[in-house]
């Protein structure tokens, strides 16, 4: 069965790795951290054009190092990927240092190279990751709750009804939409817990 849970990085990971590599999880992996390394490319003012090629070629490099960097299950996921998107990021770097520059805005590609670019390349990754490991905890925790009690979890927090608001739509006492709420809030903050253990241990 597709779970959410079976579709966690680590899983995707061990489809990625090796010589027969999934195709499948490869647009996979392309779909969630594609978007995280383009937007990286902009964020530092690549033209267009330019971004697009980076971002090809940063997780072409990406995936070249995924193949090289075997999986230690006994590190954090966060640790793995951190490694991973540095060795990217050199490689490419040192790529771009041994082909002729091209008509791009050489200060611009400059900046990519600076220990700011590479972390903030990290940090866009590992966002990336925590917010798949937040999409799988809500998705586990909303089939363990009433509906009632995830829908007033989630018109408060996530819609931003206040708590009135809240109660009068779903036919509650206000009292008992925050409790709904902190529960929930309880439960994902273990789920989260729990899966970022379950990454660490693989």
């Amino acid at each position: 069965m597709d779970t959410p849970a079976a579709r966690t990085s680590v899983t995707l990971l061990a489809r990625l790795g090796g010589a027969s590599a999934d195709a499948a999880a490869w647009e996979e992996f392309l779909r969630r951290y594609g978007p995280q390394v383009l937007g990286w490319c902009r964020h530092w003012n690549l033209q267009a054009a330019d971004a697009e090629d980076v971002a090809q070629d940063v997780l072409l490099r990406v995936s070249k190092q995924m193949r090289t960097f075997r999986y230690d299950p006994g590190r954090s996921f966060r640790g793995w990927l951190k490694t991973v998107a540095r060795a990217a990021w050199s490689d490419w770097l040192d790529a771009r240092r041994r082909a002729v520059l091209g008509s791009g805005d050489t200060g611009v590609r400059t900046a990519l190279e600076s220990v700011e670019a590479r972390d903030d390349l990290v940090v866009r990754l590992e966002a990336e990751f925590d917010r798949e490991l937040l999409d799988t905890a809500a998705a586990q925790v909303r089939l363990r709750v009433d509906p009632r009690t995830w829908d007033a979890f989630s018109l408060t927090a996530i819609d931003g009804l206040s708590g009135a608001e809240a109660a009068a739509q779903l036919g509650m006492k206000v009292a008992a939409v925050y409790v709904a709420k902190g529960r929930v809030q309880r439960m994902l903050q273990d789920e989260v817990r729990s899966l970022d253990l379950e990454e660490a241990a693989g």
